[in-house]
């Protein structure tokens, strides 16, 4: 080793006192210096070297490493000097020029805000395919073939069985197929739907919630959603469960929250109600549990899906969903 570790140092210094041109700097570097260079090829041969001798070698490899490399700067340098590329010294009198640092789209942000509150209330974070099966976006949750329910969502399918996702829900029937409770899960991600105005967009960014275990009621349901909204908006906003219908929950609710826009007066972006729905949610459907071969008798749970754009026009006052998705940078640049 020794013998190899000198003999590599003479043919390299005499490989480097031959340069004569900058570009061929390059090539001796990889050559002796790159990761899969000889020196480099040399020192992971230090493994097969006895306990005692490794130190002694392992110190002259990296000497003789460290000079090839002090040498190589120095010959770059006088090459560069040689070929006239000499750079000018720096005005110190000269501004600064302030460089532009990128920002976090405002959806990202209020997308993992929310995931950190979910987070500090125990819930885990799972992620899935925009490009899902028929069986887990629908027929796994309670929406079989010709349900009137499959209506309400738009789909853009790919082919009859194949389709882009229309909400993160199918990560519940995921889970739920390869664990048992308890469970306490989000699942954040992009969701597709034919839909276009100035609160909805083809596609738009959702974040599903569920929990089952033993004796899960709708007042848990109720105390997560209560405690979720106070700390996102950080005030304690009017919050109201209206009756609804979801073919995966019984019962279900849609969850309004007062419209921070208009103060619930009534605006363009609330309908004139004063209200704007965030979310819906409810117990999850018994048939939805035994599909995944769960009890019913014995386990219960609840499950919920809140867009995170509308969640970002309440929390920024903005009245145009489409202002997130035009790259505009005096909008982007606010956040």
């Amino acid at each position: 080793m020794d013998v190899e570790l000198k003999r590599l140092e003479q043919e390299a210094e005499s490989a480097l006192a031959a340069l004569s041109r900058a570009e061929d700097l390059e090539p001796f570097r990889v050559r002796y210096l790159g990761r899969k260079g000889l020196l480099s090829t040399v020192m992971r041969q230090l493994g097969q070297v006895s306990p005692e001798e490794r130190p002694r070698l392992g110190q002259l490899a990296n000497q003789i490493k460290q000079g090839i490399e002090q040498r190589f700067e120095e010959k770059k340098a006088a090459l560069d000097f040689s070929d006239g590329v000499v750079q000018q010294a720096a005005d110190l009198s000269l501004p600064g020029r302030a460089l532009p640092f990128g920002r976090l789209h405002p959806v990202t942000q209020v997308m993992e805000e929310i995931c950190a509150i979910f987070e500090g209330m125990g819930f885990a974070v799972a992620e899935g395919p925009d490009v899902e099966l028929d069986h887990y976006n629908f027929a796994a949750l309670n929406i079989p073939e010709h349900h009137p329910a499959r209506d309400m969502h738009d789909t853009f399918y790919v082919s009859e069985s194949i389709l882009l996702r229309t909400h993160t829900s199918p990560m519940q029937a995921r889970i739920m197929e390869t664990q048992q409770p308890p469970l306490r899960y989000i699942a954040p991600g992009k969701v597709y739907r034919c839909d276009s105005d100035i609160t909805h967009t083809p596609m738009f960014h959702q974040v599903e919630g569920f929990l089952v275990d033993r004796r899960v009621s709708f007042a848990d349901l109720k105390g997560v959603l209560t405690s979720f909204t106070q700390r996102m908006f950080k005030n304690d906003l009017s919050l109201r469960f209206r009756p609804s219908f979801f073919p995966f929950t019984e019962p279900s609710a849609e969850v309004d929250i007062a419209c921070v826009i208009c103060g619930g007066s009534g605006c363009r972006v609330c309908k004139r109600t004063g209200w704007l729905e965030i979310l819906g949610a409810g117990l999850i459907d018994p048939e939805v549990l035994k599909m995944v071969g769960y009890d019913p008798e014995t386990f219960s749970g609840f499950a919920f899906g809140l867009g995170v754009e509308r969640i970002a026009m309440l929390k920024y006052g903005i009245d145009d969903i489409r202002l997130f998705y035009e790259n505009d940078l005096r909008f982007l640049s606010q956040f």
